[in-house]
């Protein structure tokens, strides 16, 4: 797969079909998580795979959207200290998950208290993602990076790009 392209083609997805994940993509995208460059190599994380149900529910009420977390079949939450770091994580697992067919999202915290509670960690989650097969998605090769990149909503180069 070319990485370019998995990229230019990579939407959120809010909504998934209900087909579990495959025990060996689920580990890929933690692994991809894992080998995730950070400063001085201290990877501030913990990767929290929420699979209680009880636990997945009260989650789902402390964050943006709920339903994001209901519908999916896989749930991760970051936790952990260096916002950044944490957050090139999250991009390596979506975009590792895309690589293989499976869409994500990222899911912001509405409600800290209630997060942090929901995973029992003494600190809030940095992001909650969610995952699962898209329903109707043409997939990454139906097109090239460039016409991907040509139909994503977003501000051209000229107008976010300066030369100093």
């Amino acid at each position: 797969m070319d990485t370019y392209a998995v990229i230019t083609s990579k939407r959120d997805t809010k909504r998934y079909t209900e087909k579990p994940i495959p025990r060996p993509v689920v580990d890929r995208i933690l692994d991809a998580g894992r080998v995730t460059g950070s400063a001085q190599n201290r990877q501030p994380w913990r990767m929290l795979v929420v699979e209680d149900s009880g636990r997945r529910e009260r989650l789902a009420g402390a964050v943006y959207e709920p339903e994001n977390i209901r519908g999916a079949p896989l749930v991760i939450a970051l936790a952990g200290s260096r916002p950044f770091d944490l957050g090139r994580c999250a991009q390596n697992m979506m975009l590792a998950a895309w690589n293989d067919g499976v869409a994500s999202t990222p899911n912001g915290i509405a409600d800290a208290e209630a997060a942090k509670e929901a995973l029992g960690l003494e600190e809030p989650p940095v992001i909650v993602m969610s995952f699962g097969y898209p329903p109707g998605h043409p997939g990454v090769a139906r097109r090239t990076a460039a016409e991907w990149s040509a139909r994503a909503n977003r501000l051209p180069l000229g107008e976010i790009v300066e030369k100093l």
